[in-house]
């Protein structure tokens, strides 16, 4: 636990650093590009932006103690709220995604463990640009067959319960990579108990090879398998940030993009910050999965 509170304590100076090292800033972006000097100052002493750096992180930090995010220097929204809301419609995709990809990379896995072809494909695949494979899914689904929206906006007042067909890009934008990471991760212990002299043995008694999987392989891959997912759980909402802005998905991922664009700092360091937590959970998960497994 001190080591993850260290960590911790680390991301979140790091976020705030990083954020606050931004090209320009929101009084600069509001006032736009011919703004005079007086208006940029008056602006920044609005936002609070003309104070030291050492003064505005700890004044950050008083608020996050008290789960206070700040608020949007762009709409003065609280940030809390709209991050949490964001957080949410992201779930909507990352989660199917993610047991998608588990199941998907598994089976890939399996296919190409004695398939030297097979894992080169994959390895192809998994380098394919996320730009690329959106463009790519959405020629197929919604220009060629027509089947889904080329973008995915929700409906105005509504939610994704109202329009599921919206969620399947970003599902498979964000399922397909991933699976052909976890696939690539997992196909070394995979090829392994593959070739054990057990798995053999079974093979060799007539075993049905759905049976050899689910009896022989599955279990003694368990391990691994876990501990890739629960890494892939936390790189999968940091991802989002691509296929999001691609699709038009009003995810956090697009609400990060967004606020990069707009210099709103609070935002930023919100969302950079939700993503950081979930991320070290992911590994920490892991970590744990990895001590269980080698007892």
């Amino acid at each position: 636990m001190t080591r993850a509170a260290a960590t911790l304590a680390a991301v979140v100076t790091g976020v705030f650093l990083l954020t606050a090292s931004l090209p320009q800033d929101a009084a600069q972006v509001l006032a736009g590009r011919q703004a005079d000097p007086a208006r940029l100052a008056q602006l920044r002493a609005e936002l609070g932006l003309d104070r030291p750096l050492w003064e505005r992180f700890g004044s950050w930090l008083a608020g996050l103690l008290h789960g206070d995010l700040g608020r949007s220097l762009v709409d003065g929204r609280p940030v809390g709220p709209l991050v949490l809301d964001r957080l949410g419609a992201s779930a909507l995709i990352v989660l199917p995604a993610w047991v998608l990809a588990v199941l998907l990379g598994v089976l890939v896995a399996l296919v190409s463990a004695r398939r030297a072809a097979a894992s080169a494909a994959v390895a192809a695949f998994a380098a394919v640009p996320e730009v690329v494979l959106v463009s790519g899914l959405v020629l197929v689904f919604a220009t060629g067959l027509g089947r889904l929206p080329a973008v995915s906006l929700l409906p105005v007042g509504g939610s994704a319960w109202d329009a599921p067909e919206v969620l399947v890009l970003p599902i498979l934008a964000l399922a397909l990579p991933s699976a052909a990471w976890l696939a690539r991760s997992v196909r070394g212990p995979v090829a392994d108990i593959v070739g054990r002299p057990f798995v053999l043995d079974a093979h060799l008694r007539g075993v049905p090879p759905a049976r050899v999987v689910v009896a022989h392989v599955l279990p003694h891959v368990a391990g691994p398998v876990a501990q890739a997912a629960a890494i892939l759980a936390g790189a999968l909402l940091a991802g989002t940030t691509v296929v999001e802005s691609l699709l038009a998905y009003p995810g956090v991922g697009q609400l990060l993009a967004t606020a990069v664009a707009t210099r709103d700092v609070p935002v930023v360091q919100a969302v950079a910050l939700v993503d950081a937590v979930v991320a070290l959970a992911a590994v920490l998960t892991a970590d744990r999965v990895s001590k269980a497994g080698a007892r």
